[in-house]
């Protein structure tokens, strides 16, 4: 399973800086929102300064004036802190939602531009997590995160600078504690840093397994296997609890300690402040008002400290994001505009392997397919078959070898030209939780008139079925066609083919997995679209390939033998053997 990296200490600061890169177009609301948390905190620093007056002029003085007006100086001061506290939690709010907006269209974009190698060996599980955990962590770092930050700093800034105002000496005695409070933080920072990363990956593994459980259902229901699904989704997700509650003990116990450090250092304020030289100076307005700021920074203090959690969480989030945006897309450098070709296909010394150490799965492939041709692939599974259709639209690069379009190295061609030549119909058709219209008119072809998409259908004996469904061509199929046959499914992939009318089709076992009824209807609705039009076609049933043009017989990576499907069983080699083999089984 693809994991991020640990977040290291040096980084951390760049990964943040990038992070409010994303805030950065939304500057204005960010300082409307710093002015109106700066006025909480400013209200909460002029509440405490009022404490000195309204004692010392109510109770000692008895000023009929500070008397008349405190009541009133009060109602505007938390007047302003109401409005204040509104005003900012509701714009960062907004940041936050603009953050998420924007980084998930981000990743949207990138899932979009990975090689198909990528999702090979990558769990989708762990892709969903980004989407949903992660960047809701990161959006958090963003919103909550800044939000406690520059209130509450600035709370602090705004009462220590009072105290020192009142008495400098009593003010530097509170300062002590600072320095451990500093260490300890920054220890507390590197273990949340490290299991904000593994819970990252943590979640991961909880998606990827109940994704599983979701799409495997039949299958686990069949075989019985709920325990075992059980066991292991348990194992996992005891594993992230067991994680997130190190991360709470570690944000749990930061906090008693940083309290009781600030404790002491107030404790040692207290016993100054009441000794003799100190009583003699200090008011009892004075007294108790810088008491109550030293009590009031406690609140702000520990905000501070457990907001470190959060910070770290998004850091490590980000991180992975990161990572996954900063990938190397597919390599598109072909220069060579092609908006139509002839359709002729050459293969020259072809050599594939997945990986860069892994076995060579085709070894010096060659063969001609000329304009118009069906060139037919058989072989035992696992002879290279379909990684070899796969290299045509560049799902993959060759090792070695050039494959040549009428002419032009594929590599040089603009990879989204090249593809617009391909048609691809293959067993595992994927159908999108949308109407039957736009799963025919899907993509480039969504601007098609609603005559071609008939047209394509019945072409394709998909309007037999269309037109007995209660919405016609309207209906939903559900997620990946599920409310559809598997024939059904099929020849709406085979429209989708035809509508698209590319002049090369791939055809991937298109008709290995149907009933007799269902292939029958396939294999009319095939033999429409593979006129005039070069096709690739890997076959599962010999029968449906004995007029191709070229027969390629594979095995272990290479080709065994070529030739026409009388040529090949006159030879009585490998394909006359596997003719007779399955001519057997099918008596």
């Amino acid at each position: 399973m693809e994991h991020p990296p640990q977040v290291s200490e040096k980084s951390s600061a760049q990964i943040y800086r990038r992070l409010l890169g994303y805030v950065a177009p939304h500057w204005k609301i960010f300082v409307l929102a710093s002015i109106a948390l700066a006025l909480v905190a400013g209200s909460q620093t002029s509440f405490v300064a009022l404490m000195k007056p309204m004692l010392d002029g109510s109770f000692v003085e008895r000023d009929p004036d500070i008397i008349k007006y405190t009541p009133w100086v009060m109602m505007a001061l938390f007047l302003v802190r109401g409005l204040g506290g509104f005003i900012s939690s509701y714009f960062m709010a907004w940041m936050g939602r603009e953050v998420i907006k924007k980084m998930r269209a981000e990743l949207f974009d990138q899932l979009l531009r990975l090689p198909v190698s990528f999702y090979d060996v990558t769990p989708s599980g762990s892709l969903i997590s980004k989407f949903i955990y992660d960047v809701e962590q990161v959006a958090q770092s963003v919103t909550s995160a800044i939000t406690v930050l520059v209130r509450d700093t600035l709370t602090v800034i705004g009462l220590l600078g009072y105290m020192f105002y009142i008495n400098w000496i009593l003010a530097s005695i509170m300062l002590i504690g600072g320095p451990i409070i500093g260490y300890v933080i920054n220890v507390i920072s590197k273990r949340f840093r490290r299991y904000s990363t593994r819970i990252q990956n943590s979640m991961g593994d909880v998606t990827q397994v109940a994704e599983e459980v979701i799409e495997g259902q039949r299958v686990i229901k069949t075989f019985g296997g709920q325990a075992y699904e059980l066991q292991r989704f348990d194992d996992i997700n005891e594993h992230n609890r067991h994680l997130n509650m190190k991360m709470e003990t570690t944000n749990a116990a930061s906090v008693p300690v940083v309290q009781f450090i600030s404790a002491s250092a107030s404790a040692a304020v207290i016993y100054v402040a009441t000794s003799e030289p100190f009583l003699e100076t200090l008011t009892v307005g004075t007294f108790v008002s810088f008491i109550a700021a030293m009590m009031m920074m406690y609140g702000p203090m520990k905000s501070l400290t457990q907001i470190n959690a959060t910070l770290q969480r998004g850091i490590a989030a980000a991180q992975s994001i990161f990572n996954f945006i900063d990938m190397s897309p597919e390599i598109d450098d072909g220069t060579v505009e092609m908006k139509s070709c002839n359709g002729s296909v050459v293969y020259q010394d072809i050599h594939f392997n997945y990986g860069d150490d892994g076995e060579e799965v085709l070894q010096g492939i060659g063969f001609e397919a000329k304009a118009g041709q069906t060139v037919a692939f058989v072989g035992r599974s696992g002879s290279g078959k379909s990684t070899l259709v796969n290299l045509l639209p560049r799902f993959y690069l060759p090792k070695s070898g050039v494959i040549r379009i009428d002419g032009y190295n594929i590599e040089n061609i603009r990879l989204q030209d090249l593809r617009d030549q391909i048609s691809l119909v293959n067993q595992h058709i994927t159908l999108f939780n949308d109407t039957i219209e736009n799963n025919i008119a899907y993509g480039r072809l969504g601007g098609a008139n609603r005559d071609d998409v008939i047209k394509a259908a019945k072409a394709a004996h998909a309007m037999e079925f269309i037109e007995r469904l209660p919405e016609g061509l309207d209906t939903l199929v559900g997620e990946n066609g599920v409310l559809l046959s598997g024939g059904q499914r099929q020849r709406l992939a085979i429209a989708r083919a035809l509508l698209k009318n590319a002049p090369i089709l791939i055809l991937d076992e298109a008709t290995s997995a149907l009933d007799t009824e269902s292939e029958r209807y396939i294999q009319g609705a095939l033999e429409f679209l593979m006129s005039n039009r070069t096709t690739l076609v890997i076959a599962h049933r010999l029968s449906t390939i004995e007029h191709a043009d070229l027969i390629v017989v594979m095995d272990k990576g290479r080709i065994i033998e070529t030739g026409r499907h009388e040529e090949l069983l006159e030879r009585k080699g490998h394909y006359a053997a596997l003719h007779s083999m399955q001519f057997r089984d099918v008596e």
